[in-house]
């Protein structure tokens, strides 16, 4: 467990410094506020989202997929199913959570007002991968925990998983673009920044869009997929009304969720559920 956990942050560590040299050199859009300011702020945030997780749940999903190996009731723990097949169901199936879950985020209206911190980032870089409320950090974790709880999934699956999505989570948070031979048929498969950014545009319908954490294929199957090039188009980022430094603040972003819309003085139909 204290090797998962190492990994983790070693592989979180590599990741953003890559991600972050990526986009420096190779910027997609001009970042409207200095990069270190934001910086520190999603990470304070990010900081405290752990330790909420850690108050909340005693137990890492890999601890909780182990202690399930022998489970009776579990699913992918029968050994007469091919152990590369149970290790492949798992990653599958944890990501149609996540993508399950962000659905949610964005359909139920007390869910989007917690999600809507990660939304409410006026610009877009790979900082924006940790700007997440603490609330919605331990709901996603709770909801994996549940269903690895049901599957009793193979360990080291559960590991892998945990490892994309980390990967993942930054590199399609990156203020980059990949180069044309490389993003279409990358994007056959897994999410991409240029697909990622168009969620995170001010147009209430694209926030519903492309979905998914790790691959494409929930967002073709349930209709929520969109190709169109936000850049190209001059799309803007950020919720309308929520474009400003105030939405900077560390205390702006733990406190956002149970403010009013006339608090927060932004129109109610530009920061509603985009689904």
């Amino acid at each position: 467990m204290e090797r998962a956990s190492a990994a983790n942050w070693t592989l979180f560590v590599v990741t953003f410094l890559a991600m972050a040299t990526w986009e420096s050199f190779r910027p997609v859009r001009r970042l409207a506020w200095p990069a270190e300011r934001r910086w520190s702020r999603h990470a304070i945030l990010l900081l405290i989202s752990g330790i909420a997780m850690t108050a909340a749940f005693r137990i890492s999903p890999v601890l909780l997929a182990a202690a399930t190996a022998n489970s009776r009731f579990g699913i992918l723990n029968r050994e007469w199913i091919p152990f590369v097949v149970r290790c492949g169901a798992t990653i599958l199936l944890l990501d149609l959570v996540t993508y399950a879950t962000h659905r949610a985020f964005h359909s139920v209206p007390l869910l989007w007002r917690v999600h809507e911190v990660h939304h409410s980032d006026p610009d877009y870089d790979v900082s924006t991968a940790a700007r997440f409320h603490p609330i919605e950090v331990v709901l996603v974790q709770g909801a994996h925990l549940v269903m690895i709880l049901l599957l009793a999934p193979p360990p080291i699956a559960v590991f892998a998983s945990g490892l994309f999505t980390v990967v993942l989570n930054l590199f399609v948070h990156a203020n980059a673009s990949l180069p044309r031979w490389a993003e279409l048929p990358l994007r056959r498969v897994f999410i991409t920044p240029d697909l990622h950014r168009i969620h995170h545009s001010e147009d209430i319908v694209e926030q519903g869009r492309n979905l998914g954490q790790t691959f494409i294929w929930w967002d073709r199957l349930f209709g929520t997929y969109a190709s169109r090039a936000l850049d190209l188009d001059g799309g803007r980022i950020g919720l309308k009304g929520l474009q400003n430094e105030q939405s900077l603040g560390l205390g702006f972003m733990l406190a956002e969720p149970f403010q009013s819309r006339a608090q927060l003085q932004v129109d109610p139909a530009a920061t509603r559920p985009g689904l």
